[in-house]
């Protein structure tokens, strides 16, 4: 048995001005995976307030690799393991079958989920456990049962208890805008107000521990670098150097920040030491170097250089007696926004193939064999964000003439959109895992 605890999150502006994602699938894998989820038993009084199986239907079928069975065609409704008959889902073409039941905890505010999974092919239950949360947390502990059911099949761990960041900017008057840093689940559901701004704020970044977001606000008229602590709300200004400070982003270990200085002229790379402070600088050259981010390891920084003319992807490794640079990408007319997936092999990236496309896309380049996928068919994508186990890219992007965010699989096969329901949505972030 597991108990889920969440904390409070303080937000420093009300939740009713934020803007509302609404998950839509726009591509799924042409043979989806059929499982068939019942609807959880609820063992106690009242209407609960989620319904945990619905929940996990859509987790699963957001992400395109499952399709669930309709309610209305089950021939049974089991809640648990003595009430199952391979047979009856067999007989529906299901390959895979998830019951459960919600109970009240003896003497407790708190609810008792438990679940359980079949491999109805083998007639096997792959995996089950008794969850305690409050009612509040159903929506988490749906989460986490799609989490169990996505890795059991696939062998890829499930990224459904992840979250999101992102900016959206709305006109409030003529020549007016408000700016503010939202979080939200992976699904856009649940969205807080971190910080809201008359003035522009950009590029959040996660910490690894998911528990302090860095971004850069011009809330002094200039941008500056700031650090919050997601729980209390408890902000550090990280940066006030002359002109450009911007792009932050957290070293895997936490104990760093990457950002773009132009305090000693034109734009590069440096790194300060969160604890101490102290300030490296890391490029030193004359033309524009920008877009820093780590390599998982934590030995290198990938950017984004125009040193040759047009923007393209050089990587650095730190820590050695000269920084030696070294060009990743040669074949697009630019190459901008580069993230290594967790594989350390696999660089998703925003390309511009020739000078005469007008198109920007996401794209993944193997370092290794330089082989090139473009995963996206659109215009306009910017920013893509990896999500922790390295399954889907979350990228800003436009759509009837509002930026919204996508998502696409690492093979292209899978899409989804979170269109805003006010203002446009920009520079996602996508979480690490919290545990």
């Amino acid at each position: 048995m597991r108990t889920l605890l969440t904390s409070a999150l303080l937000v420093l502006v009300s939740l009713g001005a934020r803007a509302e994602l609404n998950i839509q699938i726009t591509q799924g894998v042409d043979n989806p995976i059929p499982i068939a989820v019942v609807p959880f038993s609820w063992q106690g009084s009242g209407v609960l307030s989620e319904d945990v199986a619905q929940i996990v239907i859509n987790d699963l079928e957001q992400v395109g690799e499952f399709r669930a069975l309709s309610r209305s065609n089950m021939l049974s409704m089991p809640s648990e393991e003595n009430q199952v008959f391979f047979r009856d889902w067999r007989v529906l073409a299901q390959d895979y079958l998830l019951v459960g039941k919600i109970d009240r905890a003896p003497g407790s505010q708190l609810v008792q989920v438990q679940y359980e999974l079949f491999d109805i092919n083998r007639e096997m239950k792959l995996a089950g456990e008794i969850l305690t949360g409050s009612v509040a947390q159903l929506r988490d502990i749906g989460h986490e049962i799609s989490n169990v059911v996505f890795e059991q099949v696939t062998g890829i761990r499930g990224a459904f208890t992840t979250q999101i960041l992102y900016i959206v900017s709305e006109d409030i008057a003529p020549g007016e805008q408000i700016f503010r840093l939202e979080k939200a689940d992976y699904d856009g559901a649940r969205a807080q107000v971190l910080l809201e701004s008359r003035e522009p704020i950009m590029s959040p970044s996660w910490s690894p521990d998911g528990q302090q977001v860095a971004y850069v606000s011009f809330e002094t008229d200039l941008p500056r670098i700031y650090t919050q602590n997601i729980a209390t709300g408890q902000r550090r200004q990280i940066t006030n150097y002359p002109n450009i400070n911007s792009s932050p982003v957290w070293s895997p270990d936490g104990s760093k920040l990457a950002m773009v200085l132009s305090k000693d002229g034109s734009p590069d790379i440096y790194v300060q030491d969160l604890t101490n402070n102290q300030l490296l600088r890391v490029t030193n050259h004359p033309q524009i170097d920008t877009e820093p981010s780590w390599t998982p390891d934590g030995n290198s920084l990938v950017f984004m250089s125009d040193r040759t003319g047009q923007p393209q992807i050089y990587q650095m490794e730190l820590g050695a007696a000269s920084y030696n640079v070294e060009r990743l990408t040669y074949d697009c007319f630019q190459c901008m926004k580069a993230k290594f997936l967790p594989d350390g092999v696999n660089l998703v990236h925003v390309r511009r193939e020739t000078r005469q496309s007008p198109n920007y896309q996401i794209s993944i380049l193997n370092v290794d064999t330089l082989r090139v996928i473009t995963l996206t068919d659109t215009s306009l994508d910017e920013s893509p964000s990896v999500a922790p186990n390295g399954s889907m890219i979350m990228y800003a992007t436009k759509f009837a003439g509002r930026g919204v965010l996508d998502a696409v699989s690492i093979d292209g096969r899978v899409k989804f959109r979170l269109p805003s329901s006010r203002g446009d949505v920009r520079e996602p972030a996508w979480s690490p895992y919290f545990n």
